[in-house]
Parts: C-alpha cells; sequence; structure tokens
C-alpha cells in the first residue's frame, strides 16, 4: 500500500466500514431495555407525518417495495417470538443478530415472524424477512420481505478521491472464483487480454500463481480503474454499493438479485454498464464507453443519485420502523 492509499485509509477517504465502533453499539443497544425503545415507536413513527408530501409518497414507495404484502395472511404456528433471537448469533455471527434487534426491538416481544438470515436466493410460502430476494414482482416475491442485514459489509460509501477520466481504461475484477461456475468462465475467458486486469482471490484456488492474488488488492487500489467487475456470488455482488458510489462504472449482467439496496430498480446503461450473461459483449462495451466517455459520466452520475437516497439516516430509520410494523400489521398481529 502506497502512502497515499494508506492516507485515505486511514482518515476516511476510502475504506471499509469499521468493524469495532459496529460491533460496540450493538452490544450497547442491546443492553438498553426495550421498555425504553418499545415507547419511543409511536413517536418516531409520527416522522412520517412531518414529512413533505412528496418525502411521504417516496417513503411509503420504498417500504411498500421492501414489503410486498397486500392483505392480511397468518403466520404458522411454528413461528417464533421476535424475542427469541440467541439462535442468530451462534449460526451467523452477531451481524443478522444486531442488524435485526435495531428494529425488532421497537415492538413487544411477543408478536411472531419467520426470519431467514444468510445469502438468501430463493421465495418463501409465508412471509419472511430477509437480506436478499430474487428479483420478482409481487407474485413471485411478495413473501420475502427486506430488511437491512449484514449491512456492516454491504453498505460501504465513501468520497472517491479520483476524478473519471483519471482512472486507467481497464476493468479490475478481484473475487472468490473457486466453485462460482459464472465467474471462473469469466476469469478463464478473459485473463490476460488487454483490457482486463482479473485475479482470483479463492483462498484454495487451483488456477496458476498469475491467475490468484493471496495479497488483499484494497479498495483505494480498485479506484484507479474506469470500470470495476460486480459479479453476483452467493447473492448480490456486494462491491455493488462501493462501486456505484464511487466515481467509477460497475460493469454486470442484468442482476438476479436484490436488498435493501433495490437493485432491481437499477437499469442496464443508466446505473451501471449491463453487459450479456456470457459476457461476450464485455469489450465492445468497455471500448463504447472509453470512446464515449460523457456518457460514461452520465452513468456514473445516476449511479451517485440512487445511492444518495440511503446517506439520509431519519429516512432509513422511518423505512425499516414502516417495513417492520407493516409486516406484523399484515400478518394479523395486535401490539
Amino acid at each position: 500500500m502506497d502512502i497515499r492509499s494508506l492516507r485515505y485509509s486511514i482518515f476516511g477517504g476510502v475504506r471499509k466500514n469499521l468493524h469495532l465502533p459496529y460491533y460496540i453499539h450493538g452490544y450497547a443497544m442491546m443492553s438498553l431495555p426495550r421498555f425504553f425503545t418499545e415507547r419511543r415507536r409511536e413517536s418516531l413513527l409520527r416522522e412520517f407525518d412531518s414529512l413533505p408530501s412528496q418525502q411521504q409518497d417516496y417513503v411509503m414507495h420504498r417500504v411498500d417495495y421492501y414489503n410486498r404484502l397486500s392483505s392480511p395472511v397468518s403466520l404458522p404456528s411454528t413461528a417464533p417470538c421476535i424475542g427469541e433471537q440467541s439462535f442468530l448469533h451462534k449460526q451467523y455471527g452477531s451481524v443478522y443478530l444486531f442488524d435485526s434487534y435495531e428494529w425488532t426491538r421497537y415492538f413487544p416481544c411477543h408478536l411472531h415472524w419467520l426470519l431467514m438470515p444468510g445469502d438468501v436466493i430463493q421465495t418463501f410460502s409465508h412471509p419472511t424477512v430477509a437480506k436478499s430476494r430474487p428479483i420478482g414482482d409481487a407474485n413471485t416475491n411478495g413473501n420475502s420481505v427486506l430488511l437491512n442485514m449484514d449491512k456492516v459489509r454491504h453498505f460501504v460509501f465513501f468520497r472517491d478521491p479520483v476524478p473519471f477520466d483519471s482512472k486507467h481504461n481497464q476493468v479490475i475484477f478481484r473475487g472468490a472464483v473457486m466453485n462460482k461456475p459464472a465467474r471462473m468462465a469469466f476469469l478463464e475467458q478473459y485473463f490476460g487480454r488487454p483490457l482486463f486486469d482479473l485475479r482470483d482471490t479463492s483462498r484454495h484456488s487451483t488456477y496458476p500463481p498469475e491467475m490468484r492474488q493471496s495479497k488483499e488488492t484494497t479498495i483505494y487500489d480498485h479506484l484507479s480503474y474506469k470500470y470495476i467487475m460486480c459479479l453476483e456470488g452467493n447473492d448480490v455482488a456486494s462491491n455493488l454499493k462501493w462501486v456505484m458510489h464511487s466515481n467509477s462504472l460497475a460493469v454486470a449482467p442484468a442482476m438476479r438479485y436484490e436488498t435493501w439496496f433495490m437493485e432491481g430498480t437499477l437499469r442496464g446503461n443508466e446505473h451501471f454498464i449491463e453487459i450479456k450473461p456470457d459476457y461476450s459483449d464485455i469489450e465492445e462495451r468497455l471500448s463504447y464507453y472509453n470512446d464515449h466517455p460523457l456518457e460514461a459520466r452520465d452513468i456514473v452520475e445516476n449511479a451517485h443519485r440512487h445511492c444518495r437516497q440511503f446517506l439520509t439516516p431519519k429516512i432509513e430509520r422511518l423505512c425499516s420502523l414502516m417495513v417492520m410494523e407493516k409486516y406484523f400489521r399484515m400478518t394479523d398481529q395486535q401490539f
């Protein structure tokens, strides 16, 4: 890491979210008696009434996007209470425990729900809270209710110090490739070509040494490239958020999964460079935007505009609370 990269990493320019403050906040939050947060629920929800009508429409659009339940439905008798979350820490670590408790703590412990932690790519027969779901409409994913979980890893935003025009005319990819057929096909097809800087970071990679990279490539290192590959892995591409908030362009096939980031609302060649699922047109697309920098910068600005909507804590809090309030109300529970 050079001096400039170290400077931005230390002083908050370009780095991933710091885990220590996140865990301190999480444990402090869980130590506070629920009596206090439950009493605050109604006053926090009333903040919606003070919003201008345009913002109210916007918040309702997001709430109904995340929670597509449109008529009351009963949960199965085996659905646990929201107070029974100890299993999350044992099976999934603290992030799903903290990120779900952040909003369930405003509701009585006796309320029931279904929660599916982890990287979710399936749909459900009963209303279930999850981090991710397949992109679709209410007919296909209506029981998948999105909540912003594992956000310390996924929701990374920072100031990119490198202007678009100062970046290399190449695409970079660093990611775990082994046992991910789509990523393997991409690496094997394009490794070594002039427009590409690609490496497999899998711990037990079987590729030749020149195709592997054990040393971490920092976010700052990525930002010297105009194009950054955002390839889905277990569910969504975990780097998509920070790439779209940078001055580089995300390059990806049409997305199949979505999270709180509302990937299903992103449009190819408006928010990111869309390529074919078999990657066959990627060189053509990159060459096109190298020759049309004004169009490329328009995509960067559109991506920034999409990211900005997640940067207002009051709106994020209101959306999260209203998603959960709607979940309990639509599952016909009294609170």
